[in-house]
């Protein structure tokens, strides 16, 4: 068991969408995950055992990204009703509707102050909003077909944004113009993001491909073609010494960057997977898919230097010797291949420390009495947007399509609210204590029933002996 500590494990996983997990961010101090899905839901999952978790009702079609603010008390949404929302991830759920383009918005990126946020979307366009004013700052638009994604750099003053015209950009936010362009031409990006230290940017490839580009150097760094279908989303390891990555072809790839090779192939989700992101700390990762299902992992693995990992992992693989070990800016890119060799980890095969939770889900739908919210909701009647399955009640004195208050909608007494969660965490404990009793129980049992089956087998053999 000792050589294998390093190895991710699956913690838990959160079933509770109705539809494909699109996109996954864990909170700053990773006591939540929200996720976002193609049921048009945003939720708001809590890492304490048996607590609920908050499923956000606004936007009218899928929502494509979630993100939450550096300091946690803001939640960003995009979805494909070309709108984002800033929402306050409590029972309250108040939220505030930014019209931000005229076709579906696929990510939102929030600064690193929380001061501001970019938005990526279809009409070729990136927008740049103050958070604090909700206005509109400035728009990126050389783009020349659908923007898949755009992210701040660590310290914000570049973006980076790949698009289906094959490019990846790095924009300067000062200046506001393209600084670099680099294309390739087998295929598009789905995403991009900055490493932690913001020189290098990775890209999820649709030609399934991994990149890592060096924005010093102005070339590429690393190939890696670990996958045998499309990557949707990477995400670096807060060290910056790990990339991971998630692709159509059902799996996630755990790249040593340091090294240069395919570290794990981890396996879980009944189809692609869409999105990964790893926890502030590191300390944990998430995973979300086409399955509607939200895997979380220890990652264990960042608790070693890399060096270790290669040693344990030669011993178990035997692999040949890593093309270019500890040469961090080759002279040349190299091709990683899938025929490098990878722990394989399937915990759906493996007795693993896992619990599936289905929390009480609790909808929070932002009270309408906005006047942005019922602008644009006139602006969809006037687009005719098809939004009959909502069916709302129409208020003809005011004009203004409502949905109807529901119990939901009510908030309770704080005082209320706290003794009622209190109550919850007594009860999750009780229940907890009688599962651990009830599983010791079984085991003295067992091994009870098993002493008596060998007392009856031997006795029989005393017998024929006397």
């Amino acid at each position: 068991m000792a050589s294998v500590l390093e190895d991710p494990a699956l913690q838990h996983h959160f079933k509770g969408h109705k539809d494909a997990v699109t996109s996954i961010d864990f909170s700053p101090d990773s006591k939540q995950l929200a996720s976002s899905a193609a049921d048009a839901f945003v939720m708001v999952w809590n890492f304490k055992p048996q607590s609920r978790a908050f499923r956000f009702i606004g936007h009218k079609e899928p929502v494509l990204s979630v993100q939450f603010s550096p300091a946690g008390n803001l939640l960003a949404s995009a979805a494909k009703d070309r709108t984002v929302r800033l929402w306050t991830p409590n029972i309250k759920g108040e939220s505030t509707i930014l019209k931000a383009h005229t076709a579906a918005v696929r990510s939102v990126d929030f600064s690193r102050d929380g001061q501001s946020i970019i938005t990526a979307s279809d009409d070729k366009s990136i927008k740049a909003w103050s958070v604090h004013h909700q206005r509109f700052l400035y728009s990126l638009s050389q783009h020349t077909n659908w923007v898949r994604c755009a992210k701040f750099s660590p310290d914000g003053r570049l973006i980076t944004s790949c698009s289906d015209d094959k490019t990846v950009r790095i924009w300067d936010t000062s200046n506001r113009v393209c600084i670099n362009t680099f294309m390739d031409y087998k295929g598009h990006s789905n995403y991009v993001m900055f490493n932690p230290s913001g020189t290098c940017v990775a890209c999820a490839g649709a030609d399934s491909t991994v990149k890592v580009w060096d924005i010093r150097m102005n070339k590429l760094l690393q190939h890696y073609q670990v996958h045998s279908a499309g990557v949707n989303c990477l995400s670096f390891h807060p060290s910056g010494n790990y990339l991971l990555s998630a692709s159509n072809d059902g799996t996630m790839k755990i790249l040593d960057l340091l090294e240069g090779r395919l570290l794990y192939t981890l396996h879980g989700h009944q189809g692609p997977v869409l999105s990964v992101a790893f926890s502030r700390d590191g300390r944990q990762f998430a995973s979300g898919g086409t399955d509607a299902q939200v895997l979380v992992w220890r990652t264990n693995f960042d608790k070693f230097n890399n060096r270790e990992i290669v040693k344990l992992q030669q011993k178990r693989l035997c692999p040949e010797a890593p093309p270019h070990l500890n040469d961090i800016f080759p002279r040349s890119s190299h091709l990683h291949t899938s025929t490098e060799h990878s722990i394989q980890i399937n915990p759906m095969f493996e007795v693993a420390d896992t619990q599936t939770f289905h929390p009480a889900i609790v909808d929070v739908k932002n009270k309408r009495s906005s006047k942005q919210e019922q602008d644009y909701d006139s602006d969809q009647r006037n687009d005719h947007m098809h939004h009959r399955s909502l069916s709302p009640s129409t208020n003809k004195k005011h004009g203004h399509t409502r949905r109807p208050l529901t119990d939901e909608q009510t908030v309770p007494h704080p005082s209320l609210t706290s003794t009622l969660e209190h109550i919850l965490d007594q009860l999750c404990v009780l229940t907890q204590t009688v599962s651990i009793l009830e599983h010791r129980l079984t085991l003295t049992e067992d091994k009870l029933k098993e002493c008596l089956e060998n007392q009856q087998k031997m006795s029989p053999r005393a017998s024929d002996t006397e």
